[in-house]
């Protein structure tokens, strides 16, 4: 929600704010000697590590050693037994590769023991993977795909400031090669505008990437003009001076409405004479005779011990309540409503709920996410049309519990953050995704905005379930389910209004299907989902007219999918079935099908897909249909080819 628009979310009370800002009085001689035999522990230990596993990334470790010893000592609000405290202050490695220097700090403050930290780092079956991931407790999201961290911690920022309204902060650990990705820039600027001072990028300004010199190498003015045009405070260090990087992290809790940039320039393997400043060594481990002669010029392996500062007590603004009575808004059948339509009533309604938060992508009145901000307007962020941090918006939102839903049209929200949705997966995210205005039925637009290949791509996602209701009833009652469905759910919407099918009371369970017309006498089976069910049922209309019993499958949950009704069906039909969707036939609906239907006991089977085969172009939604041959005409005269015992034309398997 926009300031603009006078209706911003809630945001920290000023004595939370002072709370947030409280500074860290100066290090005496004694604090900074224990910097530098902790930057050091930190450094022995990132070698050990990778030299022990043979693989790993310790001289970008190395690099940043002495700015997470002083935030570690000094800055860092953190209950390491309870990691799940509210009031916890967050520390995200945007640079996940040095992952060494990561899991060297949790053996620091003793929740990561020396023996598990050298002799399983990246071993099978251990928990201190190559890139952190979520399967350990004190790690938010999985990162290592350059560019993800800082936008995932604008999520968390939006959450302590205008949800929980707590004064924990979020800092985070970026490289200086992950600065040439935009989505660190769409980062800085929702961060700037949404005013999260609780937000610090810590930037390891190293020079080299992995493979020559980064765009900017040591350029620091240069860095800081781009950070000072996106909104954001920047402030430059030198990264291997504890005084200055203490001053510099103390000096982020005075700017309580902007998002403070650290740009420390440091040098690529400092610490170890034979490396530093030396390309061609990013991503590999010492030698082994090197690394024993490093970390004896270093002091040899360390036991300090480091007790990191308590978070001040604290409750969250929000307690969620799933159990919030929830009314769904209803239907007369045969009344014509938009999938799209259904989406924004259904989710208005759990607003109910408090933990329900919505973000757009600045078509909120198209995909009808907008009517949330009427419901609930501190729940509601816009993210303008920045998709990247869109998605991981959701992510950071869902990192502190909060039941986050991001929409915009299927063929953006899919495609350009596709990497977020993937290593949203393999954070193991719970976030709802709906994409509205999908393939060739959106008609006149053209195939610019025509999502053909969204159902392939969130299929292939870890941990996703996919959906595509046919109308308003099934919409509303999957956008209810998808609240309290882990993982990644989607939700395909069409643009235009069809008829409501179903009554209030019927259910849609994940992994079910709907049957229509079936019985004992049936010799086809017609498949749709989305609009091709429409199609389907006036195919089955006329099929009847003809003689010819269709059976009509709703599949409405592609993933996970009703395998058992499909096979029956098959075996109750004579294995002829006609699957069509508005989607490209690689990855689809006839794909899933297919997939469902292999194994030792598959039935007899004579399947036609029709699908999208060529690139379509503008015409009315009907025109595009019978075009891509996915109309109630071509599907019926597949079927009919099917009974007949012809081989069909066209998209048949």
């Amino acid at each position: 929600m926009t300031e603009q628009q006078g209706q911003a979310p809630a945001e920290m009370t000023t004595a939370q704010m002072a709370t947030a800002q409280m500074a860290t009085a100066p290090m005496t001689s004694a604090e900074t000697s224990v910097i530098r035999a902790l930057a050091a522990q930190l450094r022995v230990d990132a070698i050990r590590c990778s030299t022990e596993a043979g693989s790993g990334h310790p001289t970008s470790s190395l690099s940043a050693a002495d700015l997470m010893a002083v935030l570690l000592e000094r800055h860092l609000h953190y209950d390491w037994d309870h990691p799940a405290l509210p009031n916890n202050d967050h520390l995200i490695f945007s640079k996940g590769h040095a992952s060494p220097l990561l899991y060297s700090m949790y053996r620091a403050v003793g929740v990561v023991d020396e023996a598990e930290l050298i002799s399983t780092y990246r071993q099978f079956g251990s928990r201190l993977q190559g890139h952190p991931t979520p399967v350990l407790p004190w790690v938010d999201v999985a990162t290592g795909s350059l560019g993800q961290g800082l936008p995932d911690a604008v999520g968390i920022g939006l959450a302590g400031r205008y949800l929980d309204r707590l004064p924990y902060r979020t800092w985070v650990l970026c490289g200086d090669s992950e600065l040439a990705e935009g989505s660190m820039w769409e980062a800085l600027d929702k961060a700037a505008y949404y005013k999260l001072g609780n937000l610090t990028a810590i930037v390891d300004v190293n020079r080299l990437g992995q493979d020559g010199p980064t765009e900017l190498q040591w350029d620091m003015d240069r860095y800081a003009r781009r950070v000072e045009a996106f909104g954001a405070y920047p402030l430059i260090i030198d990264g291997h001076d504890p005084a200055a990087i203490d001053d510099a992290l103390a000096q982020v809790r005075s700017h309580p409405d902007q998002p403070t940039v650290i740009l420390a320039k440091t040098i690529k393997g400092k610490g170890v004479p034979e490396v530093e400043d030396k390309d061609g060594w990013h991503g590999k481990a010492l030698p082994k005779d090197m690394a024993e002669h490093a970390v004896e010029a270093l002091g040899g392996p360390g036991s300090l011990r480091i007790t990191t500062a308590l978070p001040d007590p604290g409750t969250p603004a929000i307690t969620p309540n799933p159990q919030a009575v929830i009314s769904l808004p209803t239907w007369e059948p045969g009344e014509k409503v938009a999938t799209r339509a259904a989406f924004g009533a259904a989710v208005s309604a759990l607003a109910a709920r408090p933990e329900i938060v919505v973000l757009d992508g600045e078509v909120g009145n198209s995909t009808h996410a907008g009517e949330f901000r009427d419901a609930a307007p501190d729940r509601y962020f816009e993210m303008f049309i920045a998709e990247q941090q869109l998605i991981a918006s959701a992510v950071g939102l869902s990192v502190r519990g909060y039941v986050p839903f991001a929409a915009s049209f299927a063929a953006f929200l899919v495609s350009r953050p596709y990497d977020f949705i993937r290593m949203a997966g393999v954070s193991q995210a719970s976030i709802r995704l709906v994409g509205t205005h999908a393939g060739v039925e959106i008609g006149q637009d053209g195939p610019s905005q025509m999502a053909l290949e969204d159902i392939a791509a969130m299929r292939a996602i870890h941990t996703s379930t996919v959906v595509y209701p046919a109308d308003a009833a099934s919409t509303a009652r999957l956008v209810a389910t998808m609240a309290d469905t882990t993982g990644i759910s989607y939700l395909r919407a069409t643009r235009g209004a069809y008829p409501v099918i179903y009554g209030p009371d019927e259910e849609f369970p994940l992994g079910g299907c709907k049957v229509h017309r079936a019985g004992p006498d049936d010799a086809v089976a017609l498949i749709g989902a989305g609009v091709t069910l429409h199609e389907c049922l006036t195919a089955a209309g006329e099929l009847a007219e003809a003689g010819i019993n269709a059976r009509v499958i709703d599949l409405y949950s592609l993933k996970p999918i009703d395998a058992e009704t499909l096979r029956l069906t098959c075996l109750e039909t004579g294995g002829r079935i006609v699957i069509a969707e508005d989607h490209y036939p690689e990855g689809g609906i006839g794909s899933a099908v297919l997939e469902a239907l292999a194994g030792p006991y598959t039935p007899e089977l004579h399947a036609v897909l029709l699908a999208v085969k060529s690139l379509p172009g503008s015409g009315t939604p009907q025109e595009l249909l019978d075009a891509a041959g996915i109309s109630a005409r071509h599907i019926a005269a597949a079927a009919r080819s099917l009974v007949d015992g012809n081989q069909p034309g066209g998209n048949d398997v």
